[in-house]
């Protein structure tokens, strides 16, 4: 089925605002399909697995309909396991983060009660927990369900297999006679259904199966990293694959914007493609893509609908996407008309259960692989270099070159020594030093002295008019400079990712010792100066404001 954009599913805005900063773009079938239904108040039966988002598709609706003034238990869910009831009581405080007053409780074995007692006791608006520990606060008499409107069963048929068959009716018989179930399980076994028969009333059944991967010529790869590691990471891979075409998947159209400026400003050939950029931008950016005008091609999963190119020969995961169908839509963008691909993922936290979750449900080993090193790195570049040196001896065509050559040769220098020297040089040239020699394991805070002169170099072409500024450019005045350690691609990022703007539209960059000149396009000036000011540069609050002539 198609899925449908969260503003098309008549939300509130605070949901709406959450579900933005969760980094979700459109609702996952079972999202699409439940949450309308359990906003009207109707039962369900909902048969998804882990990873198809179904914690939204029940925790949308309940938070909708929460009244925050009455500090009784409104809604309850039952989970399996305390791991899962946790994730859900996470999830569904990060999507009521705008909705004030809604007081989420978890309650499980294995914590001390009178801890969770206490919290109940200062008033419990929703109850997520595990069977065993529910009824334990029910006859404690420190859970009362006499005001509870909704029922949830998340992973009913795990519940029923580790035997709470007996605790779940017990609980079901505690709630009111009128109230809202929604039962969710992975398969339908007939004790399932049986369940469904006895305390559902006229349920309507939603079924959402995964894809199975179609694709088995896909390598498919992830790298635990820290979140502040991940863009040294996928510069690393990316020069790890040396891949003729590469797309990279984000989640949200800012940290779209954010990557693509970043990877430009360490060379890369880099554009991006998402939902707030018109038409008319998004296909002149495909045609780029398409031949092979820009090698890197950094989009959301909503604006890659319509990529359709069969060169690309690797997908970065810069983000894990929130459903299973989005991971397979993604890495079935590389190794199609019979070519080979790589799919990489990069995992940081709590991400870790979701590549387990892909990997339990598509049925395909994603393999552990540690961050390429620097040594790595040069090791791939010197071996590309050498085929590519190995074609040309092929050739034979560098004859008139030769007597250059032999003019270097002379009692201290060898015919090795000038191919050795050719040989750094060239390499320097063809894959100028994009990385930091850092550790991996460990927090960083060094810049890349190349990133910078990538954007001087870049600075020192353009064409300057008589203000001191670029053609159609605009020059703004930013208070800080180098007295407090910024440099250039600081204000990129900055521009990048507080305005939406690309990075490569912006123009020269000035530093001196207390301020900073930067040329951005006059169309961008005010959206750039309302973004930045009063907003931190490297921990440095800054104002912007238009330069007034040179």
């Amino acid at each position: 089925m198609d899925k449908l954009k969260f503003t098309e599913l008549n939300l509130s805005q605070e949901i709406l605002k959450a579900v933005t900063d969760m980094g979700f773009e459109e609702a996952s079938p079972i999202q699409s399909l439940a949450i309308p239904k359990m906003i009207e108040g109707v039962d369900i039966i909902g048969q998804a697995q882990t990873g198809t988002g179904k914690t939204a598709a029940f925790g949308i609706p309940i938070l909708e309909k929460i009244s925050p003034k009455e500090k009784k238990v409104q809604a309850l869910i039952m989970c399996p396991t305390r791991e899962l009831a946790i994730q859900v009581a996470e999830e569904l405080k990060s999507l009521s983060k705008y909705k004030r007053g809604i007081n989420i409780v978890p309650v499980y074995g294995g914590q001390p009660i009178v801890r969770q007692m206490s919290v109940l006791n200062k008033g419990a608006h929703i109850v997520i927990g595990t069977p065993g520990r529910i009824i334990d606060h029910i006859e404690r008499k420190t859970i009362k369900l006499d005001n509870t409107k909704i029922v949830v069963l998340d992973e009913a048929d795990e519940m029923l297999d580790m035997g709470f068959r007996d605790d779940i009716e017990l609980i079901l018989k505690n709630l009111p006679e009128q109230k809202q179930t929604a039962f969710f399980s992975a398969t339908m076994p007939r004790e399932f259904l049986s369940l469904t028969k006895k305390y559902q009333k006229n349920p309507i059944n939603i079924k959402v199966v995964h894809e199975k991967l179609t694709v088995p010529q896909i390598e498919q790869l992830y790298c635990e990293v820290r979140e502040h590691q991940k863009l040294e990471a996928l510069a690393r891979c990316i020069d790890m694959a040396d891949a003729k075409l590469s797309l990279v998947f984000c989640n949200t159209k800012r940290r779209v914007d954010e990557v693509t400026a970043q990877l430009q400003v360490r060379g890369y050939s880099a554009d991006a493609i998402h939902g707030d950029m018109n038409q008319t931008q998004r296909d002149r950016v495909m045609d780029k893509f398409r031949n092979c005008k820009i090698e890197i091609l950094v989009a959301t999963d909503v604006a890659a609908r319509g990529i359709d190119v069969d060169d690309v020969d690797a997908v970065f995961n810069f983000d894990i996407p929130q459903d299973i169908e989005s991971y397979v839509h993604r890495i079935g963008r590389t190794g199609r008309a019979g070519r080979t691909g790589k799919a990489y993922s990069f995992v940081a936290g709590k991400d870790i259960y979701k590549i387990r979750d892909i990997q339990r449900y598509t049925k395909v080993n994603i393999k552990r692989m540690p961050v390429p090193s620097l040594a790595d790195v040069e090791n791939i570049r010197i071996s590309s270099f050498m085929e590519k040196l190995k074609e040309t001896l092929k050739k034979n065509t560098f004859e008139k070159y030769v007597s250059k050559i032999e003019s270097l040769i002379t009692d201290n220098t060898t015919s090795v020594d000038v191919a050795a020297a050719l040989f750094e040089m060239m390499l320097q040239v063809e894959n100028p030093e994009k990385h930091e020699d850092i550790d991996m394991s460990v927090n960083y805070r060094e810049r890349d002295f190349f990133r910078d002169k990538n954007i001087k170099q870049r600075n020192s072409r353009n064409k300057r008019n008589r203000h001191g500024r670029e053609e159609g450019m605009s020059r703004l005045f930013i208070n800080i400079g180098k007295n407090k350690k910024v440099k250039a691609g600081d204000f990129v990022g900055a521009i990048a990712g507080e305005a939406g703007m690309n990075g490569d539209l912006v123009g020269a960059i000035d530093i001196f010792d207390k301020y900073t000149f930067v040329d951005v396009p006059q169309e961008y000036e005010q959206k750039v100066i309302n973004a930045l000011n009063n907003s931190n540069i490297k921990g440095n609050k800054v104002k912007v404001e238009k330069a007034q002539g040179r």
